[in-house]
């Protein structure tokens, strides 16, 4: 009997030794199964070539206005061509800085993409050389009566704001990179240095906008509402066009030439009427 609970007492251990043994291998397994495939899904994220879609963003139904190949779609402000001061090189869109500053360079401008839009979401990334000053400009109209886009349209600043004099005008920082240009300041600033990129997003819907930069909402306002009426009316642009303050309910996705160089890419929009 003694020697039969020894040998019973010494199955009952082994059993046990191999239970622990599977269980911290099996746990292992997973462990490491997790960690491969979230490595995968960084190393997916990571590797996503610019210009291009992922999965999430065609299935919420965004569409690319820049292929990384050609200007299709693009074309000057008040012209039907595509301007020469800018060039599709390395993926991107490159307004080659001409040091006329607002004037744009001779063969420069503005330019837009050529269809409008109303309630939707934009997204794209930018980097600026070093003083760099542009913008993109939203529900823009094109009219005889305006030169510059900015006339009739809000503004996404782009700036250097460690050197472009931009900067430093303006009230509390409203004219660094992400404010709506001149109005309100863009809260936190998170921009990244001048020759770094920047990633930007505007919504758009039913009035309300909303700017983000490098993934944080940095502004929000509300078109036509009393308070937009008082703040445009306190700003520079009722000298520039009286009904700025009145903005189109749809109009043109605008990049600005600022006479700098800069460059965009990843842009892509999701309409949401």
């Amino acid at each position: 009997m003694k020697m039969k609970s020894l040998a019973n007492i010494g199955f009952f251990k082994f059993t046990l030794l191999a239970l622990v043994v599977g269980f911290f291998t099996a746990c292992s397994s997973d462990t490491e199964t997790q960690q491969s495939e979230s490595t995968a899904t960084e190393t997916e994220t990571e590797e996503a070539a610019p210009n291009t879609l992922t999965a999430q963003e065609e299935e919420q139904g965004f569409t690319l206005l820049f292929d990384g190949e050609t200007s299709e779609g693009w074309r000057g402000y008040q012209s039907d061509s595509f301007p020469g001061a800018w060039e599709v090189v390395d993926g991107t869109l490159h307004i080659q800085g001409s040091g006329r500053g607002e004037a744009g360079a001779v063969e420069g401008g503005d330019i837009l993409y050529d269809e409008v839009f109303g309630n939707f979401h934009l997204k794209f990334e930018w980097r600026v050389a070093e003083g760099g000053n542009s913008g993109i400009l939203y529900l823009g109209q094109e009219s005889d009566e305006f030169d510059y886009i900015w006339m009739t349209a809000p503004e996404y600043q782009i700036l250097d704001n460690e050197r472009h004099p931009d900067a430093m005008l303006g009230e509390n920082g409203n004219r660094q990179s992400a404010s709506l240009y001149d109005l309100y300041p863009a809260d936190p600033q998170n921009a990244n240095p001048a020759g770094e990129w920047n990633s930007g997003e505007i919504i758009v819907y039913d009035g309300t906008v909303v700017h983000k930069q490098n993934g944080e909402t940095v502004v929000e306002y509300h078109l036509w509402t009393p308070k937009w009426e008082e703040d445009v009316a306190d700003s520079k642009f009722p000298e520039l066009n009286e009904n700025w303050a009145d903005v189109a309910e749809e109009g043109y996705v605008g990049l600005q030439d600022h006479g700098d160089d800069v460059w965009f890419r990843n842009i892509k929009i999701r309409r949401m009427d």
